[in-house]
């Protein structure tokens, strides 16, 4: 409470007539004194004091200073939880006196004492200045005087660096650390969900989890790949993480040509008979059986004499055996390509699996870099002692 003084020349006496009394120890419902109160006070009884009794000197001056607990309303701010300054005014003046009846000095421009102050824990108490103000309100022409003290503390952010910020830091880390994991050890997801309500990053991390194990186990019987994830997966955006492949250097020369190869590709196979483009050697196959029937005649007119009967079942024969042959070539053929083009393809899913598991390594790293950084810069103070 604000220590109340006041000259009450009522209560003056010559202390040499009252055998040397300098002072009295008298109870205030005995006396006038000022009705000072807080006026944004929050105790149930509005005033927390306890009525101590008034010292009165022999020269009318009276001392009155009633201690107490006091409860005031305060607007706590949290934009910069938990790194925040709070402002708590504590307001005090006259119930019923006006400016012209009761004037309020204040005995510092420094406002509080705060010698007596005992550390707190939570908070570290800045200052308190106090102020006086003068205000005219609606309702009456008379000035009325308060007191205003500004308590100023600052949250101590030690417990909350530790307790609260590094926890948040590391499981954000090990969501980070969840990338660098092969997709075949099954923990990619598992951590992913554990993680997913703590935070959004977190939770992105799930669903782009989630898509990388899709493309990791995906085959050619079920999944074909599209030309744009080609496009960007196999070839742009390994070339931009300075990624490669066993084998196969991606630059930004062997893309352009690779694109121009399947251009070529497209266009002789649309140049190409239909029988041709079902069986890449039929057309050949017609030559060489044409050939083969030439050199049976010939060497049917230089050796012995034959029947046409002989020569029709010789070329019937010859004919029947090649194309039984050709068919298991083709079919031989057609499953050692198909299964070429699954590997293949199937090696271009984990490519572009482990594509967007090194893409997300370095957005959410650079994300959490930037986000923890841009944070706590923007905070007022970081750690208060």
């Amino acid at each position: 409470m604000p220590t109340q003084e006041w000259n009450d020349y009522n209560l003056r006496w010559n202390e040499t007539e009252y055998g040397g009394v300098k002072d009295l120890r008298i109870t205030p419902n005995k006396l006038w004194k000022p009705d000072v109160l807080m006026y944004n006070s929050a105790d149930e009884g509005f005033d927390g004091t306890y009525h101590t009794n008034i010292v009165v000197k022999h020269n009318g001056s009276c001392l009155y200073v009633p201690p107490g607990i006091f409860k005031s309303t305060c607007k706590i701010d949290i934009t910069w939880f938990p790194f925040d300054d709070q402002h708590c005014e504590m307001k005090f003046g006259s119930w019923t006196y006006d400016g012209n009846q009761l004037d309020l000095v204040l005995n510092s421009e420094d406002g509080g004492d705060l010698s007596d102050f005992i550390t707190n824990g939570e908070w570290y108490l800045l200052a308190m200045p106090g102020k006086k103000n003068t205000i005219v309100y609606a309702c009456c022409p008379e000035p009325y005087v308060d007191i205003t003290f500004t308590i100023q503390i600052r949250r101590r952010t030690l417990y909350y660096f530790f307790n609260l910020i590094v926890p948040c830091v590391l499981i954000s880390s090990m969501a980070l650390l969840g990338f660098t994991l092969p997709p075949d050890s099954g923990e990619k997801l598992t951590l992913g969900t554990y993680f997913n309500c703590i935070m959004f990053m977190v939770a992105s991390s799930v669903v782009l989890t989630v898509v990388v194990l899709n493309y990791h186990h995906r085959t050619a019987d079920i999944h074909e790949m599209p030309p744009w994830i080609k496009s960007v997966f196999l070839q742009w955006l390994p070339w931009i993480l300075r990624m490669g492949r066993p084998g196969r250097k991606i630059t930004r020369k062997t893309i352009l040509l690779s694109n121009r190869m399947k251009e070529l590709e497209l266009k002789e196979r649309s140049s190409k008979s239909l029988l041709a483009n079902v069986l890449d050697i039929d057309d050949d196959f017609r030559h060489t059986i044409s050939g083969s029937q030439t050199a049976i005649g010939s060497s049917a007119s230089f050796g012995r004499p034959t029947t046409v009967e002989e020569h029709h079942t010789a070329i019937g024969c010859n004919h029947k055996d090649l194309t039984l042959i050709l068919k298991e070539l083709q079919f031989i053929t057609a499953r050692m390509r198909k299964a070429d083009d699954e590997a293949e393809l199937i090696g271009d899913w984990k490519f572009a699996a482990m594509v967007v598991d090194r893409f997300c390594l370095i957005v959410f790293t650079l994300f959490t870099i930037i986000a923890t950084v841009t944070v706590l810069l923007s905070a007022p103070h970081i750690i208060v002692q």
